[in-house]
């Protein structure tokens, strides 16, 4: 894996728990907390644990109660802080191992060196339901990542950031699903502009077209939109 490749977000794990491994020295000596809530983070180059812009979405669990789940939205990684209790790993130095776990909550175990010793932490799932992959299937694609066998696809992004396909991408960053009327939102809240909902969808079917989009239709006639991946497989982000 060539230093001289450009850092792309290959997947995102949102609400993901950290917790400390069994050879850790404690989260709370090196990263400055217990168990943590955020976004687990895969690029090409490292893992990343993303937890100091929290936001909270409350989701239903079972019929009388909800649960409150943090996350970190992660567009660009130069807006990412580069300290604790945000977590860096590399994959060049990294052993990880997936446990699918009980109960829905499958789990990567992450363990590494580097000059301040040997660190071993554990990234669980929070988010269950419809998906394709799970947090556990993470350890073959980084180790796949890492050792080069995994091939990334080169994806041609839109050059022109002014662009309402430029924008639409810019939003889908976090690779996520997300309908129309919130990828028009999105766009709308941050560029600061008003658009219609008929010129996003035809912006998300021509950026699908060139398999920069992955299109999801839902039974409920919605269509949902998530951006490619350079791995080649559109269910490894929560």
């Amino acid at each position: 894996m060539s230093s001289a490749q450009p850092e792309v977000i290959l997947a995102q794990e949102q609400g993901a728990e950290m917790r400390a491994g069994g050879a850790s020295k404690g989260l709370e000596a090196e990263f400055g907390a217990g168990v943590k809530e955020g976004t687990l983070v895969l690029t090409n180059r490292r893992l990343i644990f993303v937890c100091t812009n929290d936001k909270g979405e409350e989701l239903p669990v079972g019929y009388f109660s909800e649960h409150l789940l943090l996350y970190s939205e992660v567009e660009d990684l130069d807006n990412v802080p580069d300290r604790a209790p945000n977590v860096f790993i590399p994959l060049a130095s990294v052993s990880v191992k997936g446990h699918k776990g009980e109960f829905g909550r499958p789990s990567l175990q992450a363990s590494w060196k580097d000059e301040a010793g040997t660190h071993d932490l554990v990234f669980i799932e929070t988010l269950t339901g419809r998906r394709r992959r799970n947090l556990n299937d993470w350890a073959s694609v980084i180790e796949g990542v890492r050792d080069g066998t995994r091939k990334l696809l080169s994806l041609q992004i839109p050059s022109s950031s002014t662009s309402l396909e430029g924008k639409v991408m810019h939003v889908l960053a976090d690779m996520q699903e997300k309908g129309v009327l919130e990828i028009e939102e999105s766009v709308e809240g941050e560029y600061k502009v008003d658009l219609d909902p008929d010129e996003v969808q035809a912006a998300c079917d021509r950026l699908s077209s060139q398999k920069l989009l992955v299109r999801f239709p839902d039974p409920s006639g919605d269509i949902f939109y998530r951006r490619a991946s350079a791995l080649g497989d559109d269910g490894f982000s929560s």
